[in-house]
């Protein structure tokens, strides 16, 4: 397909699936029972860690856990008791298990007794010039491992470009985070980081789509790829090119293109 004939496609795909029915089946369904930014922060951040797998397990997950924190995850990980993470002690996750997730809960005790935001985890290691967010994401994979005595087991969960990974997940946070809410499905609640600075999350879905359309050539699905891809994106909308993730995951998951 030429150039034009892919920018109609993806732009008409991102205008059917960038649209507040495609939440109900998404984890991005679980930050948005929140209103409190601080909650929608934490719960968007455990709801994309946890994003590997069937949809309708993760968000299972995503339910229990939520439930776990009285459905008040700011306050819970501000002020909870020893007593209150004993409920957590048997929560698992494919990979990810009790050790990973009370180490979260640590770190975001501790960020957000001296933060209101997390964006401020990500956005502190940016410089103006930045192009991507490559260097955010690096520096909050430094940051989040910065307590004392941290499990070197959950650093598989929390992705950098350093170590290659195309970090979908957190790819995946930010676009929730960063991208406008004109239509109900990200929340645009940090203005730090540009919506031209995010890399497309690259799942197996988006990269085959990518790669029948002839707009990914790179066989391994890393961090090489997830610039390769956004890189031609950007070719299609500067501005805003994760929009199109919209539109690869909707025709690799619901249309199986």
């Amino acid at each position: 397909m030429k150039q034009k004939e892919i920018k109609i496609l993806l732009d008409k795909k991102v205008d059917q699936y960038n649209q507040p029915f495609f939440i109900a089946e998404d984890p991005i369904s679980i930050p948005h029972r929140f209103a409190q930014q601080q909650d929608i922060e934490i719960a968007g951040f455990f709801a994309a860690i946890l994003a590997w797998g069937n949809r309708k397990s993760i968000i299972n997950s995503c339910n229990k856990l939520m439930q776990w924190m009285n459905n008040q995850p700011y306050q819970f990980c501000l002020h909870h008791s020893q007593k209150d993470l004993q409920q957590l002690l048997n929560f698992k996750h494919r990979t990810y298990n009790t050790t990973d997730l009370l180490y979260c809960i640590a770190f975001f005790k501790q960020h957000y007794s001296i933060n209101n935001s997390l964006e401020s985890a990500f956005t502190k290691w940016m410089n103006k010039k930045d192009e991507t967010v490559e260097n955010g994401l690096i520096g909050f994979h430094n940051y989040f491992f910065s307590l004392p005595d941290f499990p070197e087991r959950t650093r598989k969960h929390i992705a950098t470009p350093q170590k290659k990974s195309a970090c979908k997940r957190l790819n995946m946070y930010l676009r929730w985070m960063v991208r406008s809410n004109i239509t109900g499905v990200d929340f645009g609640l940090w203005n730090s980081i540009k919506p031209s600075q995010l890399i497309c999350p690259l799942d197996v879905h988006v990269s085959r789509v990518a790669k029948k359309l002839g707009i990914l050539n790179r066989k391994q699905n890393d961090w090489q790829a997830a610039m390769e891809l956004t890189s031609y994106l950007k070719t299609l909308d500067a501005c805003d090119p994760v929009k199109y993730d919209f539109a690869l995951f909707g025709l690799g998951v619901v249309e199986k293109f």
